[in-house]
């Protein structure tokens, strides 16, 4: 039982190493996702606020979704990260901001 538990340990603690850029690049994804879509669809698509939130919906919550309707901006904070994404034209939609 021992040898079992050690080599199920060796073989997490392998894939957490082939991982590792994976697992330390997830939170970004969930605040860079709802800030782009939400722009998208806000400014965009020109949908109301409680549908578009609905839209960005994950199963991890976000701590913090803001949007800016005078400079077309939103703000979303999740899993310890944020992301900020802008409306650039009509030809153009909402883009991440760095």
């Amino acid at each position: 039982m021992k040898r079992a538990m050690a080599v199920l340990l060796i073989a997490l603690l392998a894939w957490i190493w082939h991982a590792r850029q994976a697992l330390h690049d997830f939170p970004s994804i969930l605040s860079a996702y709802s800030a782009k879509e939400y722009c998208s669809c806000r400014f965009v698509m020109g949908f109301e606020r409680a549908y578009c939130r609905d839209y960005v919906k994950q199963y991890l919550p976000l701590a913090r979704l803001d949007e800016q309707p005078d400079v077309r901006q939103v703000l979303a904070e999740g899993l310890g990260r944020s992301s900020r994404a802008a409306w650039q034209g009509s030809r153009e939609g909402c883009r991440l901001l760095p």
